[in-house]
């Protein structure tokens, strides 16, 4: 039986829906009737758009009724009358439903897909700030989000210059994301200048080169053992401090009188020649650390929970145990971190008579242009004997203030010959 708006009625939808039989019964201008041999009811309209042929699913059948789907029908054909294809736009629909994130959702794609892929130092760096970001705006619709929320971001953090740039940076990638999943356009960071919003940078502070007497008071230094080897050590190989305290046993071979330091953002793999003076220096450290893997273990039990076992101390350590000694027994010594021991040593090897290449590689730095790419030699034994005139040099300021003669002076690495340039360090 039909009606005079179509050709079917609802007695004849309850009556095929009953039965579960498959068929397709058209109700006129496209619209039909569908029911498949699992029993699911669907009204299909279909149309001619240009050339092509297309389906579109209105909704299923009793829940979208003949009167509500005949009135649906009508709002679909007035569409294609106006060149709007209802295909395409449903589909644009589920696109835009399914890619409605908020930041806290980009920002853990971003950790899955970009961040895990980055050094350890960029993924703890990114992390903070990331934290940050998701805190502050984390329910915020990507789509939504302005320069103006980034800016307010920035200057209510209250951060440093230096780590309010690196909030920015972390930001500014997770929305160069969000354009690479075509979630946005532009991102809402392009033109966002620091300087205008906290004035320009700080200076960055200039490295030191600690004199001898300073030297002579850091070795005699009222500290704790484990914290005087490791500025000894650190002062002693010219290592990064990083690359020191996440430092392990299984790279420190003291039977064979080298120190492996593995491949790192900030340098490639080397092997550190150890001086006799730095192998005890490292057999003390041994019999301190215990069972750990580590050189420096982690000496507090909340940083071991945190890190769910064993671990290395804080990157913060060395630094701080450096800063209290200065507070509290102020010693007639500039205030230095960790890494002017590098600067110390590159100053002091020159003086000492040591080529540039040479005191170059003992810092891991690498030769710049054709010769970097060239010149794969180590010099693994020049090096040796650089660090044994460093080592003497360091044992004789801790023994007295009046400078000793440059030991081994005969040395072939105290030749002084034109040396090539250098890159400038990495770190």
């Amino acid at each position: 039986m039909s009606t005079k708006n179509g050709l079917l009625s609802d007695l004849q939808l309850k009556q095929w829906a009953k039965a579960g039989k498959s068929l397709a019964k058209s109700d006129g201008n496209g619209l039909t009737f569908t029911l498949s041999a699992a029993g699911k009811a669907v009204w299909v309209l279909r149309y001619r758009f240009g050339t092509r042929r297309f389906e579109l699913t209105l909704g299923p059948y009793p829940d979208l009724g003949l009167a509500e789907a005949r009135a649906m029908a009508t709002v679909k054909r007035a569409d294609i009358l106006r060149g709007v294809n209802p295909v395409a736009e449903k589909h644009k629909a589920k696109v835009v439903l399914a890619r409605d994130w908020t930041l806290r959702n980009l920002i853990q794609d971003y950790r899955l897909k970009k961040l895990a892929a980055l050094g350890s130092s960029t993924q703890r760096s990114y992390g903070r700030h990331l934290k940050l970001l998701d805190r502050r705006l984390g329910t915020l619709n990507v789509r939504e989000a302005e320069a103006g929320d980034i800016v307010a971001l920035i200057e209510e953090s209250k951060l440093t210059w230096v780590e309010s740039n690196m909030l920015l940076v972390a930001t500014k990638s997770v929305f160069t994301h969000a354009c690479g999943k075509r979630l946005l356009d532009a991102n809402p960071c392009k033109g966002i200048m620091l300087a205008a919003l906290l004035g320009p940078r700080p200076p960055i502070r200039k490295r030191l080169m600690l004199t001898r007497e300073e030297l002579h008071l850091l070795f005699n230094a009222k500290m704790r053992r484990v914290n005087a080897l490791a500025m000894k050590i650190l002062l002693a190989c010219g290592v990064r401090s990083a690359e020191f305290y996440m430092a392990k046993w299984e790279n420190v071979h003291l039977d064979e009188v080298r120190w492996h330091v593995p491949e790192s953002k900030t340098g490639p793999a080397m092997d550190i020649p150890l001086v006799p003076t730095v192998v005890g220096w490292f057999e003390e450290l041994r019999v301190m650390a215990g069972s750990s893997a580590y050189v420096m273990p982690a000496r507090k039990q909340a940083r071991v929970r945190r890190q769910n076992g064993d671990t290395h101390v804080s990157k913060d350590t060395i630094r701080e145990a450096i800063d209290y000694w200065i507070n509290q027994y102020e010693p007639d010594v500039r205030r230095f971190t960790p890494h002017d021991f590098r600067s110390t040593m590159k100053s002091h090897m020159r003086a000492l008579g040591v080529q540039r290449d040479i005191s170059e590689m003992c810092l891991n730095h690498k030769l710049t242009g054709v010769e970097g790419i060239y010149d794969q030699y180590t010099y693994y034994e020049e090096r040796r004997e650089a660090l044994h005139i460093w080592t003497d040099f360091l044992v004789g300021c801790e023994r007295s203030l009046s400078p000793p003669a440059i030991l081994g002076s005969s040395r072939s690495v105290v030749r002084r010959e034109r040396s090539p340039r250098t890159a400038a360090c990495p770190c």
